[in-house]
């Protein structure tokens, strides 16, 4: 019918298996002895682009591999739907293991694929890919969406943990409402956190680059209070601390967010301004993040604490990741090495060279 493109992404203590289906069909995973359904309350879903399993990490982790079972729906009909024969096609799956990773962020990509694929095979294998907003240009059609998983299953051809975050242009256009069924969330929440063998995570969205009002919008966003239940979500993640950041094991905390929301981001900045700093406060206290991962400003930087751009008390040394130039089809992405207790940064782009390094210790 097609071929079978999935993309494995952490979500809390699972990984949610995404699989592109651009003909009606029905899907489900096997992993070892047990199948995992796309079904809505135990009905299987053929009226989707995307197809989606949830499986509890500990599970695949162990057994090091899955199988994507598929089935054409012919025809569905209130009695003797028609159905295809399964087809089945089994992926290796390699966890985080150890007391080293490498990890790549893709953000920013406006449409583009080649170029983030190629600027991502540049820096090299890797055990993790980050896919921080702004893939499509914007959510004005369904169709968009495809862009993420094109460039995940190029990347990671469904053998290595994903992260996807929500960006600003991600919220704009009619399809914006319909994101959360397309896309890898908590129960529809584009906010969660995650864990991958040693690394712990916080994925925040600061949804739109402006305020609510902005005639840009169109009395279409309510980002606010929006943020507002992020900063309670927050809190809750500190109360359960044991069974998050500070769990036996997490070696490694990201904190991944499209907009660098401790920068003085001008509209935004001043109307969040108490929000965000809340947000810094509560990250930097409890949570001690290693490195936030950022895009949004096109650019690759690397901000440390108590620097120029560090505004509001930054929990951590801030990365922004991504560069593009579309009249030049030039693209440029950011590779992450951690190792005990320093983080190496290598950026680079679409041709294969390297737009500069850094390197920073971990602070525990």
């Amino acid at each position: 019918m097609f071929e079978i493109k999935p993309s494995v992404f952490a979500v809390r203590d699972s990984y949610i298996i995404m699989v592109p289906s651009p003909s009606p069909t029905v899907m489900w995973v096997k992993v070892g002895d047990r199948c995992f359904y796309d079904d809505s309350n135990g009905i299987l879903r053929s009226d989707t682009r995307v197809h989606r399993m949830t499986v509890p990490a500990a599970v695949l982790d162990n057994a090091r591999s899955y199988t994507v079972c598929v089935r054409e729906m012919i025809e569905r009909k209130p009695y003797f739907s028609k159905t295809g024969e399964v087809i089945e096609e089994t992926f290796a799956f390699k966890p985080i293991e150890g007391d080293t990773f490498r990890a790549y962020h893709v953000s920013d990509a406006h449409n583009m694929i080649d170029e983030p694929v190629a600027a991502a095979r540049a820096f090299g294998d890797v055990d993790l890919l980050v896919m921080n907003g702004d893939v499509p240009d914007h959510s004005g059609k369904i169709e968009n969406f495809d862009n993420i998983y094109e460039i995940a299953w190029q990347i990671t051809k469904g053998r290595i943990p994903a992260v996807f975050s929500r960006g600003n242009h991600d919220l704009r256009g009619i399809a914006a409402e319909k994101l959360a069924d397309y896309t890898p969330t908590d129960n529809g929440r584009s906010y969660y956190t995650f864990r991958a063998g040693p690394v712990w995570g916080i994925v925040l969205d600061c949804g739109e680059d402006k305020r609510d009002d902005h005639p840009e919008y169109g009395n279409t966003i309510c980002c606010r209070e929006f943020r507002i239940r992020q900063t309670e979500f927050i809190k809750d993640v500190i109360s359960r601390s044991e069974s998050e950041y500070a769990e036996s094991g997490v070696k490694y905390k990201l904190l991944i967010a499209h907009i660098p929301f401790t920068r003085d981001l001008v509209s935004l900045f001043q109307s969040e301004k108490e929000t965000f700093i809340e947000w810094a406060s509560l990250l930097r206290e409890h949570v001690k993040p290693h490195v936030f991962m950022a895009g949004h400003e096109h650019e690759l930087s690397v901000d440390r604490v108590g620097g120029e751009q560090d505004f509001i008390g930054q929990p951590c040394t801030v990365v922004i990741g991504s560069n593009i130039r579309h009249a030049e089809d030039y693209y440029a992405g950011t590779g992450f090495e951690f190792s005990n207790d320093t983080v190496k940064v290598t950026f680079t782009s679409a041709d294969g060279s390297i737009q500069g390094t850094d390197e920073f210790e971990i602070e525990k």
